[in-house]
């Protein structure tokens, strides 16, 4: 049995057959990158499940980018979102909802749970939001979640190994504890050997120029918000196997 596992943040489907290729255990489909991930498309979705097949499928449920919180029309979205991911026969989901206090949303989780019953479930960064961790997760151990995707509270998960390496300990192997953000072939050693982490969480992106010849630079499809229309973010194969070989190594 592998002691290691990586799941990659794929925010297509080109992403996704990347990672697969590239020897992952699982991705995490998302779109909405910039905003820290949102739900992906239904097209993208049923296309990973159908393309995907040594790689295991675990879906973002997140309407928009912004806090955790959310409101009864967005958790029916949610809902609809869930419950058309879970037709495409997709191994897990990642999801978390916070209460305004900044605790986990214990009946909101129920339910999510209860309905998903024999997915894997992954309570995503909503935790690095939550004002008390140590309570958060003795919270999501009750609710039944497998993992916890954490920076340990940090912009990344190296700046975070303090408070994953408390987190792993106190878990006691209860959950699962699984650094993301920031995670590169540099430091990924070092995160394994402080925390204790057997399961990492990254992207391994990198920017990759558009096929078009004419390009209008006056225009921006975000109105006043400046991006660059002539490349994508793509899951860049190198990048994962070194990754892979550097914690293996």
């Amino acid at each position: 049995m592998e002691k290691y596992k990586i799941e990659i943040c794929a925010n297509s489907l080109e992403s996704a057959l990347i990672a697969q290729e590239s020897g992952a255990h699982r991705v995490e489909l998302c779109a909405g990158m910039p905003e820290g991930g949102t739900t992906p498309s239904p097209g993208c979705i049923i296309m990973a499940k159908s393309r995907l097949k040594t790689t295991k499928v675990h879906v973002l449920i997140r309407p928009r980018g912004g806090d955790f919180c959310y409101s009864p029309d967005e958790l029916a979205v949610i809902e609809q979102d869930r419950q058309f991911a879970e037709m495409t026969a997709v191994d897990g989901f990642v999801f978390g909802c916070l209460t305004p206090q900044g605790d986990v949303d214990m009946d909101v989780m129920q339910a999510f749970m209860n309905k998903a019953a024999g997915k894997s479930i992954t309570f995503h960064r909503a935790f690095d939001m939550c004002r008390n961790p140590f309570q958060a997760l003795e919270d999501i151990i009750a609710l039944g979640c497998d993992r916890i995707l954490t920076s340990g509270q940090q912009p990344t998960a190296e700046q975070g190994i303090p408070l994953i390496k408390k987190l792993i300990e106190q878990a006691a192997g209860r959950i699962i504890i699984m650094p993301g953000c920031g995670i590169t072939p540099q430091n990924i050693r070092k995160i394994a050997d402080a925390t204790g982490a057997t399961e990492f969480h990254f992207s391994g992106r990198q920017t990759v120029e558009s096929l078009m010849r004419y390009r209008n630079p006056s225009v921006s499809m975000g109105g006043t918000v400046h991006i660059d229309e002539y490349s994508k973010q793509l899951t860049n194969a190198e990048v994962v196997k070194k990754v892979i070989r550097c914690l293996n190594g």
